[in-house]
């Protein structure tokens, strides 16, 4: 499809678009490189902050009033051109139905009865009146061809003759004149009694549409085809009757056949192949219009379709054409927008300078009279770095102190565990009331294992950090690590302040035990002392709390056990000396499963007194080992054989919390 050169206005936007794009990829690159500001002068940054408040957005606005108005421009010229379109597609349409109008009349009267019983040419040319007849009926048709506008020929053919009369050729026979045979071809697309419009190029090589209209049986007793020949070249008349320079045009047929184009290299070609016509065809849209861009040239479609014919009118505008002005407003507002950034640079450098004085008259005096040995940054950059400095020994000094500090407040905690306590303990705790609680960490051998020793200080530090935290406001609670998986909480209170204030303490442990398993990985055991009322008391309050952790050996781990004062029974020792026989017994025999049962005897006898204590438990399955490894010495068994590069027994029940715990290890020992 022919296209027109890009014009100079197409050309100015181009390089203006181009110069744009490399302004944009220039500061994209500035970005991207890391420029260092800091190395640059405050005047030249203040020119360049000024310069950037004041160029960037006039430069956004220019653009975007810029684009605002080129595109309401191709709105409105769109709307105008598809408005043209419609007017020049019902001129079109008026002309076509005044001549199928006119046609139709012409076959309502008697003129073609006249001839209806002539078959023959020469039947026709056999008698003077015959001819008249014939004659008559040409003078009608060179009447229609007449009263219509670019009518390039008309002929009526009567079915099974072998002449046809034209307006072109007069009565000739059917052998000297073009074929007819397009004619079937033709009605095939015909719909009811209405004539149909075909294109179709002559023999000469004129492009035509031609009316095809059968004569109506119910108005004549004729049956012939009255054909009118109307030029293609009639609609290029219609649809650019305004500047042709401006335009192209096309009309599709439903089927995407071109019946008339601007280019008539396109004539009766399938216009569904032409870019864009395609997006048209397909578009249910009876009109419209969309921009393209074709070969570099930005390219306005209007379409507008025949509800009687089903053709489709399409029209191409070049848009540069079109906004000719509009650009040229453009570049108006462009220009006068450079010449105010160009007076605005001027009067930037005058204010950088002024601006930049005080700021570098200070920056001399700093240099003079310090030795800062900052080299190679501008002023704000060496103010910056001056009291970055300063603040940094500040932060240093200060950091110095909160370590000194809450190392002073573990010492003089742990000094209050011990039984001593200074001015610092009493700042830190005002209440009267104290608790102490002692977290120990279940399987710590396991954790050991399981993490290195920067995690578990990393751990330390988190826990010890939350723990004083989770504690109501009126309620103080110090936390410090007391080693060995053990973190010791000092709570102080006053019992006045509520009745609820044992309710909240537990919450508040709660809350640690689900804290230390979240850090931990691990659940930890809570021991819990009972209240005193005197700074001086916190070691007993202390030794209470280790020893209710003890009693994890027999409740088990992963709660939390209060403080209760033992009874005169408590004291007593037990002993299971029958098991102790029998296991002697079993071992010389080798039978482990006795063994095993009989280990189950001595768990649940010790789980059904309630008098026996942490150490009576750890005394029974010492005193039991002891026993075992004596008998196989005096057996003269070798127990270095047996327990050679295995881990000390005494060693590993020293290291268990639970009674369960126990009877595992002493059945791997047996």
């Amino acid at each position: 499809m022919r296209r027109k050169p890009l014009n100079e206005v197409s050309l100015y936007r181009a390089l203006l678009d181009k110069l744009w794009a490399q302004i944009r990829q220039g500061a994209f690159d500035f970005i991207r490189k890391g420029l260092d500001m800091n190395r640059l002068p405050l005047m030249l940054q203040l020119i360049v902050i000024l310069f950037c408040i004041m160029a960037i957005p006039i430069a956004i606005l220019t653009w975007y009033s810029g684009e605002q108005i080129v595109r309401n421009s191709e709105s409105a010229i769109a709307e105008s051109s598809l408005a043209e379109l419609n007017a020049n597609r019902m001129l079109s349409e008026n002309a076509m139905n005044n001549l199928s109008q006119n046609t139709v009349a012409l076959t309502g009267t008697n003129i073609f009865d006249q001839i209806h019983s002539y078959k023959s040419y020469s039947e026709l040319n056999s008698n003077f009146q015959h001819v008249l007849d014939a004659r008559l009926v040409l003078s009608k048709l060179m009447q229609l061809k007449s009263w219509g506008d670019g009518v390039y020929s008309i002929f009526f053919y009567l079915n099974e003759s072998d002449y046809v009369v034209t307006t072109d050729k007069g009565i000739t026979n059917l052998e000297r004149y073009e074929s007819i045979d397009w004619i079937e071809d033709a009605l095939t697309e015909r719909r009811g009694i209405r004539g149909v419009w075909y294109p179709r190029k002559l023999d000469s090589g004129v492009s035509v549409i031609s009316y095809v209209l059968p004569l109506n049986q119910l108005s004549t007793n004729t049956s012939g085809t009255i054909v009118v020949n109307l030029m293609e070249s009639e609609f290029e008349n219609y649809f650019r009757s305004s500047d042709t320079s401006k335009q192209e045009y096309l009309i599709m047929k439903a089927n995407g056949t071109i019946i008339s184009h601007s280019d008539k290299n396109y004539l009766l070609k399938d216009g569904t192949n032409e870019p864009y016509i395609s997006e048209i065809f397909e578009n249910s849209l009876m009109e419209g219009y969309m921009f393209r861009e074709l070969n570099g040239e930005r390219l306005l479609y209007t379409w507008s379709r025949s509800k009687k014919s089903e053709w489709i009118n399409v029209g191409i505008y070049s848009v540069s054409e079109l906004m000719m002005t509009t650009h040229s407003l453009q570049r108006s507002i462009v220009l006068l927008t450079v010449f105010i950034i160009l007076i605005g640079i001027i009067l930037t450098i005058f204010l950088a300078i002024w601006l930049s004085k005080p700021l570098r008259d200070l920056v001399q005096n700093l240099s003079l009279r310090t030795n800062l040995g900052i080299k190679g940054r501008n002023e704000l950059a060496f103010l910056e770095i001056a009291f970055r400095k300063m603040q940094e020994k500040e932060e240093d000094l200060q950091r110095m102190l909160n370590i000194r500090e809450h190392d002073s407040d573990s010492l003089a905690i742990h000094n209050l565990l011990q039984g001593e306590w200074s001015s610092r303990v009493t700042e830190m705790f005002p209440a009267t009331c104290f608790l102490v609680a002692v977290t120990s960490i279940d399987q710590y051998r396991h954790y050991l294992n399981k993490y290195n020793p920067e995690t578990r200080s990393y751990h330390i530090y988190l826990f010890t950090s939350a723990c004083d935290r989770l504690f109501p406001d009126h309620i103080v609670a110090r936390c410090i690590n007391q080693g060995d998986g053990c973190f010791v909480i000092v709570i102080n209170y006053d019992r006045s302040e509520t009745s609820e204030i044992d309710s909240e303490i537990h919450t508040a442990l709660k809350k640690i035990m689900n804290r230390a398993e979240q850090i931990l990985t691990h659940t930890v055991t809570i021991g819990v002392s009972s209240p005193k009322a005197a700074t001086e008391r916190v070691s007993v309050c202390f030794d209470e709390a280790l020893e209710v952790i003890k009693h994890r050996m027999i409740k088990g781990s992963g709660g939390i056990t209060y403080w209760s004062e033992k009874k005169d029974y408590d004291k007593k020792y037990i002993y299971p000396l029958n098991s102790e026989r029998r296991i002697l017994n079993f071992i010389d025999n080798g039978d482990l499963n006795r063994i095993i049962k009989e280990l189950e005897v001595i768990s649940h006898e010790i789980r059904s007194a309630e008098y026996v204590s942490y150490d009576n438990i750890l005394f029974i399955y010492h005193q039991l080992v002891g026993i075992c490894i004596k008998h196989l010495r005096e057996n003269n068994i070798s127990t270095e054989r047996i327990f050679a590069g295995r881990i000390n027994i005494y060693t590993s029940l020293a290291s268990i919390d639970t009674l369960d715990e126990l009877e595992n290890c002493l059945r791997y020992f047996f």
